[in-house]
């Protein structure tokens, strides 16, 4: 996997989530196909399998730049700046 610049900056130990769903699905009632866990803050969104992507919602609206897979079985992480896995 490839390092980007923004990991480097991302609080250690990783942040505790805010949940163990996307908030936003549960408030609409979606359902979210998977979750991803921002790793700047800890919000949880839906992947952008799910019909309304708030995962990416929460990149473009605040800018945090790294998540990672809140799978069980996955340990990856994105990088939504350089769009790539790091």
């Amino acid at each position: 996997m490839n390092e980007c610049s923004h990991v480097a900056g991302l609080p250690h130990p990783e942040p505790t989530p805010l949940g163990d769903t996307c908030k936003e699905c549960l408030a609409i009632g979606s359902h979210p196909v998977q979750l991803r866990l921002c790793l700047v803050c800890g919000h949880v969104g839906c992947c952008d399998s799910s019909p309304y992507r708030h995962a990416t919602e929460h990149f473009k609206e605040t800018g945090h730049p790294v998540m990672r897979s809140f799978e069980p079985e996955d340990n990856w992480r994105w990088c939504f700046v350089g769009g790539s896995i790091v």
